[in-house]
């Protein structure tokens, strides 16, 4: 709404960031207020005034905004004053951040930081790569933004196909980190899923003949929906195999599906339908054994051919193992073993060590286990990993496999 209103990307963020300082502090002292979001458009507000006023670029840019308006627009909103939903300018910024001006892994990593609240060491995570260079990314985006004038509106249909790769490309990214947050003491967190989800509706609303966007919805309904059974009663991380199919939403899976089915025959088939589909055999299977992994296994070789990521082909390498047994998925990820795009992270030896006791090799494993856990930020993620490390180490050791 500032952006809006202002006509200043990055001095909104500003006012916006010193808005959520300022309730941080006084909500707890003071009490929550009847309206909290008109609370903070009201102190943002200020905040942008004091900020623009700040330098004489700034009021001439205020005084050009505020001619732009009608006068009864030029006032922040009483505090009790009800949100409609055309105040929710949030997909026009994300279109706003995608613009082809920029470069997509700049469009993205921005958006992700100003609309999906993700820390830049977040962010590079999900890139894989050095925060630091993360950091300058979104440093140049910002200054792109800027210098360019862009003015806040939604693009022109024409001007859409552009950004459409991008906006879908951030709301998959804030979508992932809620399903299974990359640090912190928590597996999912739920506030930024729902966000992703809310904001897919929108965007396959507004252009419901977008295969793809629709494809994208599906997949986070469809992956959502195994939500409440990823975790126990403390909050730890319960796999796939042992979750309580009974606690999925099958409502979510009968709209995901109802979704991807919809899609896949309007075309082009793109990444997201194909990672609906996967999904939806996995929802759709009553047991780990009951589910159709020759059928896993070629969408995902068709998806490893689409997208070419080091991530796919780790669950490439899965499916291999489930459908042609442990040793052929063991030599799957041999060949990922110096991508420099894994170097660090957890996955891989995650995968690993996973391969390695499905194959009855328990003392790999258990190195497998703990070189995963060591690497991870996420300390759900960690603790099941050591605990897998030390079960097995419990066990004896059975016989090896081919």
């Amino acid at each position: 709404m500032l952006a809006r209103r202002f006509g200043d990307f990055a001095t909104a963020e500003d006012a916006v960031q010193e808005a959520l300082l300022a309730a941080a502090t006084q909500w707890p002292a003071d009490g929550l207020p009847a309206n909290p979001c008109g609370w903070l458009i009201q102190v943002g507000y200020r905040r942008m005034i004091e900020l623009i006023r700040g330098e004489q670029a700034r009021r001439r840019r205020e005084d050009l905004v505020a001619r732009r308006d009608p006068e009864d627009q030029r006032y922040a909103p009483a505090a009790d004053d009800e949100l409609t939903a055309e105040r929710d300018d949030t997909l026009v910024l994300l279109f706003l951040c995608c613009h082809p001006a920029l470069a997509p892994t700049s469009a993205v990593a921005l958006t992700l930081r100003a609309v999906g609240g993700l820390s830049t060491a977040e962010i590079a995570r999900a890139f894989l790569v050095p925060e630091a260079t993360m950091a300058q990314r979104i440093s140049r985006a910002k200054q792109r933004i800027r210098a360019s004038g862009l003015s806040f509106r939604m693009p022109k249909p024409e001007e859409r196909s552009d950004r459409l790769a991008a906006v879908r490309q951030v709301l998959y990214l804030v979508f992932t980190e809620g399903h299974t947050s990359t640090t912190g003491p928590d597996l999912r967190r739920i506030d930024l899923a729902a966000e992703a989800i809310r904001l897919t509706r929108s965007l396959h609303a507004s252009l419901p003949d977008d295969s793809e966007s629709a494809g994208l919805l599906a997949l986070m309904l469809l992956t959502e929906a195994r939500g409440p059974a990823r975790t126990g009663p403390s909050g730890e991380l319960i796999s796939l195999v042992d979750q309580d199919r009974g606690r999925w939403d099958a409502a979510a899976i009968a709209e995901g599906v109802a979704l991807v089915t919809r899609a896949l025959p309007r075309g082009p088939v793109g990444p997201y339908q194909v990672q609906a589909a996967i999904a939806a055999l996995h929802d759709e299977a009553t047991s780990t054994e009951q589910t159709d992994w020759p059928q896993i296994l070629a969408l995902y070789e068709v998806l490893e051919r689409l997208v070419g990521s080091p991530v796919v082909a780790l669950n490439r390498a899965a499916a291999t193992a489930m459908v042609h047994g442990p040793a052929a998925g063991l030599t799957a990820l041999d060949a990922l073993a110096d991508d420099p795009r894994l170097a660090g992270n957890h996955r891989l030896p995650a995968a690993r060590a996973h391969l390695h006791e499905m194959a009855g090799d328990r003392e790999r494993a258990i190195v497998d286990y703990r070189a995963a856990a060591a690497r991870t930020s996420s300390l759900p993620e960690q603790r099941y990993l050591t605990m897998r490390a030390a079960r097995l180490a419990a066990e004896p050791s059975p016989a090896i496999q081919d």
